[in-house]
């Protein structure tokens, strides 16, 4: 049994957090463990309260699964502050742990700051060089590179400033792309450009759709598959997740994680 874990924060609504990812990982049958960073009241409207766990909480959590269960994989998500994020950066070194996922979150859906700005400079020097992969979206990757991203050029050329610090794989994710037909994801392994496009679905119900994609890579990962292979994979999920509605809330509804499923095996909503 192939194992994953998520470092993240956890959302009251279901729709992203801890919530989606351990939900993804069960999907795609990894056994998924946590390590709570924040509580967040949160729904579909937005984020209506961000309450940190202490920088003991967060490493005792980590250090009980590295001294007992170990992971094939770690995802990391809404770390808040550079406190958390030093310490994570320090156990998963202290662990060996290779397979990790950066999910950079910093701004919910609905405008919410999920990281707090002095914390970007400790992510860029603590956390990145350890990653093997890093997904934010293009306002993530504005924030950590400092330039504007409107092209696909431009998001080469950022893609390439992320790989200077030390990450191994970037992939800037397309959901915000200005092309309004497609979304168009973009792979650079430090040598190569690869790009994965999906048919846009024109919907609000998008929340959580960057943790579950990065917890389907983790997922795969955890599993073995490599690296262009576990995103392809991922960006089928996080699509059907979007097609196969569930139409929560009153606001940007959640992602339906058994969509892959309902494609696949023809079950129903």
């Amino acid at each position: 049994m192939k194992k994953a874990l998520t470092i993240a924060g956890s959302d009251s609504g279901g729709g992203a957090g801890i919530q989606a990812d351990l939900k993804t990982f069960q999907e795609l049958q990894v056994f998924g463990m946590s390590a709570l960073t924040a509580v967040t009241a949160q729904n579909t409207l937005g984020v209506h309260g961000v309450y940190p766990m202490s920088v003991e909480a967060v490493v005792k959590q980590m250090q009980a699964i590295g001294d007992d269960m170990g992971t094939d994989a770690v995802k990391t998500g809404m770390l808040f502050n550079a406190e958390i994020i030093e310490a994570v950066a320090d156990i998963i070194s202290k662990y060996h742990w290779e397979n990790l996922v950066v999910d950079p979150v910093m701004i919910a859906k609905g405008g919410a700051s999920l990281l707090q700005m002095e914390a970007i400079s400790a992510m860029k020097k603590y956390l990145l060089p350890l990653a093997r992969v890093i997904t934010p979206n293009i306002p993530e990757a504005e924030v950590l590179t400092g330039m504007s991203i409107h092209t696909a050029k431009d998001k080469e050329d950022a893609a390439k400033r992320l790989s200077e610090l030390g990450v191994q794989n970037v992939i800037i994710k397309g959901g915000h792309d200005e092309d309004e037909s497609l979304s168009i994801d973009l792979l650079y392994d430090g040598t190569e450009f690869y790009t994965f496009a999906k048919e846009r679905i024109q919907t609000k119900n998008t929340h959580g759709t960057g943790c579950t994609f990065s917890a389907a890579i983790t997922a795969e990962l955890a599993k073995g598959a490599p690296l262009y292979e576990a995103v392809a994979l991922a960006k089928d999920f996080i699509h059907d997740a979007i097609q196969f509605d569930l139409e929560i809330g009153k606001g940007h509804g959640p992602t339906n994680h058994w969509g892959y499923r309902v494609k696949n095996e023809g079950l129903r909503l």
